[in-house]
């Protein structure tokens, strides 16, 4: 799968542009400011309708513009797709394949698959949980579409459970438990998918994520991953699944357990939109413990990973690395190089030239002035 030609039309610092991108490695250089990031956010979005530098679309329409529109050419299997994506400010965004509407826009999500690096991944190590549940998120998103449908009700139940219990907690008693008991049922029909989703990537990631650490960074110490349940009892972190069954008995449970003082704080305290992906080095957790060079490392592990997993079950994604080449040291970007180069796309961002190893051969490309330009 690769990406061959991609337009984008008042989306973010560009006007109109249109870059035709080849099969291998492309390289795109520009100092900073000039929109190379964009170009490739751009893919991104047109993979997962999402940005990986900001969490509304709003930033993603150009200053002045009502709307935007991504648009690229993928080739998959020997055949063409068109799909099109058009930001509207304001209103729901419209999605087309092959210039066809689909009745909702997330329906385009899976049809590109796309790995991407940045340097805003370290919070992935040193950040809060909401990093590492939005990197589970989106893999399992990618892996199976229809998920995120499936967060998308989520999200919206766990809106209208807050808002009842944030009601709840000013009526000091006045209180009818049977609605609340309806929205209890709602968040563990999608809450117990949600995780028995999570679980199953984790035990499939495992073993990708420490051949890539061990692949990037030689020694003693091992990347291991595992998931913390904060609403668990006692010393319990990861739920026993015993299947979804056994996952919709849990959360039932907890949500009993925490019934008081869900309703004294107003706040849902029982779910997935609670939990956390551990990562650890050795017996010792990476968030406090690793370097600064362990932690680029193990931020890469996690891309490299799931571009593995996904690559496992038959499509090869679009590999995205964007200016990442300039925070490693040699030693690490040759080896990044060498795992990178053999994928069917590469996507590189860099300002300097000289920053992306020799070892990367492939078209290259000046963005500057609004132009993005094929060096010959």
């Amino acid at each position: 799968m690769y990406v061959s030609a991609l337009e984008l039309v008042d989306f973010r610092s560009y006007h109109h542009v249109t870059v035709s991108l080849e099969p291998g490695v492309n390289v795109l250089v520009g100092e900073n400011g000039e929109g190379k990031t964009n170009v490739v956010e751009a893919v991104g979005y047109l993979a997962s309708l999402g940005s990986h530098r900001v969490a509304s679309d709003t930033p993603l329409i150009r200053n002045g513009a009502e709307r935007a529109v991504v648009r690229g050419l993928i080739v998959r299997d020997e055949r063409q797709l068109l799909l099109e994506v058009e930001l509207v400010a304001g209103k729901a965004n419209r999605a087309r394949v092959n210039k066809s509407a689909l009745p909702r826009a997330r329906e385009i999500v899976g049809i590109l698959r796309t790995v991407l690096f940045a340097p805003e991944d370290l919070s992935l190590v040193r950040g809060e949980p909401d990093q590492r549940r939005r990197f589970l998120d989106d893999l399992v998103m990618a892996r199976t579409p229809r998920l995120a449908g499936v967060r998308a009700d989520y999200d919206r139940i766990l809106k209208q459970r807050n808002a009842l219990l944030k009601s709840a907690a000013s009526a000091r008693g006045q209180f009818d438990s049977s609605t609340l008991q309806v929205w209890d049922e709602h968040l563990v029909s999608t809450g117990s998918e949600l995780l028995q989703a999570r679980l199953k990537l984790i035990e499939e990631l495992r073993p990708f994520v420490g051949q890539a650490y061990q692949d990037l960074a030689p020694g003693d110490r091992s990347a291991v991953l595992s998931y913390r349940a904060s609403w668990l009892p006692g010393e319990q972190e990861q739920p026993a699944t015993g299947g979804r069954d056994g996952l919709v008995a849990a959360l039932h449970a907890a949500l009993e357990v925490s019934r008081r003082e869900e309703l004294a704080r107003g706040l849902s305290l029982v779910g997935p939109h609670r939990d956390d992906l551990v990562l650890g080095l050795g017996e010792l957790p990476a968030k406090g413990y690793a370097s600064h060079g362990e932690s680029w490392s193990f931020a890469l592990a996690l891309r490299l990973a799931s571009y593995a997993l996904l690559r496992s079950e038959g499509d090869d994604p679009v590999l995205v690395l964007d200016d990442v080449f300039a925070e490693l040291d040699d030693s690490r970007r040759s080896r990044l190089a060498d795992m990178v180069a053999p994928a069917e796309q590469v996507l590189v961002t860099a300002a300097v030239a000289g920053d992306v190893p020799h070892t990367l051969n492939g078209a290259r490309f000046t963005v500057a002035g609004g132009e993005v330009r094929r060096e010959t």
